[in-house]
Formats: structure tokens, C-alpha cells, sequence
């Protein structure tokens, strides 16, 4: 039995992942606000560093898998708090449990917004590791009536930062594969009031267009991430899939970076 980590397991795309590995045997330690074998905050420092010693304890000091689901698509700086500083936080923080694993696995949920326009300070100032700064970049950007910029902005900060330690030797090094999923529209809680009538679905259609079968429910993204930590992933690295109905391929057509 492997156990398995996975932030935001209370609903949508974490909680499907969670049913699906538990499907399979797996031990799965939830992480988020409510309903989760741990509880907490990680918008918050003290909330992260609460939510490794609650992991610690609950697994004895070592884990199979570590997923980072958790985010929020909030136009506000809480969004960059959680999607970007809560998931390395998650990831950094963890990794040390996943060293003495037979097979240890990483992942982390991005999105299909990673090709969306978004803020270069923004997320410049993520990846320069200055919270505050980038906290109240993204507090100017919601003044300035650019809050929609701030979720991709994580992403975008978010693959890059993958993209950068994957195949260092605190990851690849210590023979784990870290890679993402890149979903497009799920329907999940958080994207609820995107597409609850025709029109709002038509004109989210013009934005992430889904040619392949349209939306789709978060148990296909979590089939994905349940394939990224096991144990068949032995090299598959640094890498963002998407998992989004056709929506890459038809943005970037034959770009494929």
C-alpha cells in the first residue's frame, strides 16, 4: 500500500484523485480547509509549515506521493498565496518524506491558463521567492480592474518553476519525477458560475475552446495524476500535460512550446 498526499482533496479535482487512488488501495492524506485528514490554511506561512509536521506525524516520516492540487481562481492576492506559494510550500516541504520511499512520485495541478495572457511581474516577483512583493503586485493588478490575470499568472509561474527543478538533483537526483497536469474546464465547484447557462458556456467556448468532448468531469484529470505518481512514471519529467479537450492544440497549433 503506497501512501499518497494530495492538497485540495475536499472537492473537485483533488477529491476524485483521492477516490480513485483509494479505488486502488492506495492510503490517501487529505490536505485543505475542511473535511481532510489534515486541516489547514496554506495562503498562510504558519498554515504551511502546520500542514508538513500534521503529514509527518499522520505518516510516520515517509510518503509514496505527493500531489499539490490546491488553488483558487479568485481575482485576488490570496489566489497567488495559495496556487503558487501553497503548492511549492507543499512540494519543498514534503519532498523530504518522499526520499525514503522505494518509488517516489511528485506532481502538481496547473492549468490550460498557463497560455493565457498574464502579468510578467507578477510573475517575475513568484518566482524571485518575494511573497510580499508578489502579494501586493497582484493587489495592484485587482485595483487596476487586471484581477483576471492573476490566476494565469500563477500558473504560468508555476510551470516555470517546474520546469526549472525537475530535472535538478533534488528531484530527478533523488529519482522523482515531478510533472504537471494542465486541465481545461472541469466541472468542479470553482468553475460553477463560469458555465451554469448556454451563454456563459458559449462564450467560455471562444476563450478554452474543448473540441474533444467538450467539458469534462474531474474524475479524467484525476486519472492523470493518479498515472503521474505511480509507480509505471519512471520518466516522464518536468513535464506539464494537458489534459484539456483539444484546447493546447488548438491555441498553439504546431508549437508545442
Amino acid at each position: 500500500m503506497r501512501t499518497v498526499v494530495i492538497t485540495g482533496s475536499a472537492s473537485g479535482i483533488g477529491l476524485a484523485t483521492a477516490e480513485i487512488l483509494r479505488g486502488r488501495g492506495d492510503r490517501v492524506i487529505g490536505v485543505d480547509l475542511h473535511d481532510a485528514e489534515v486541516i489547514a490554511d496554506l495562503s498562510t506561512v504558519a498554515g504551511r509549515a502546520a500542514m508538513v509536521e500534521d503529514v509527518r506525524a499522520l505518516s510516520g516520516g515517509t510518503i509514496d506521493a505527493v500531489i499539490a492540487n490546491a488553488g483558487l481562481a479568485m481575482p485576488s492576492p490570496a489566489t497567488v498565496a495559495v496556487n503558487f506559494y501553497g503548492c511549492l510550500a507543499t512540494l519543498d516541504g514534503l519532498r523530504p518524506l518522499l526520499l525514503g520511499a522505494p518509488e517516489p512520485r511528485a506532481a502538481l495541478t496547473s492549468s490550460m491558463a498557463s497560455l493565457m495572457p498574464h502579468d510578467d511581474l507578477l510573475v517575475e516577483l513568484a518566482l524571485a521567492g518575494d511573497e510580499p512583493k508578489a502579494l501586493a503586485r497582484a493587489q495592484e493588478l485587482v485595483d487596476a480592474d487586471l484581477g483576471a490575470l492573476i490566476y494565469s499568472s500563477t500558473k504560468v509561474a508555476l510551470c516555470r518553476w517546474m520546469r526549472r527543478v525537475a530535472a535538478t538533483a533534488d528531484w530527478a537526483g533523488a529519482g522523482i519525477p515531478l510533472n504537471g497536469i494542465g486541465p481545461g474546464i472541469v466541472e468542479t465547484p470553482m468553475t460553477a458560475d463560469l458555465i451554469a447557462s448556454e451563454e456563459q458556456r458559449a462564450a467560455m467556448a471562444d476563450v478554452v475552446p474543448m473540441p474533444l468532448n467538450g467539458y469534462m468531469r474531474p474524475e479524467v484529470p484525476g486519472h492523470l495524476l493518479a498515472w503521474l505518481v505511480s509507480e509505471e512514471n519512471t520518466h516522464l519529467c518536468g513535464q506539464l500535460v494537458f489534459v484539456d479537450g483539444g484546447s493546447d492544440a488548438v491555441i498553439r497549433g504546431d508549437s508545442t512550446w
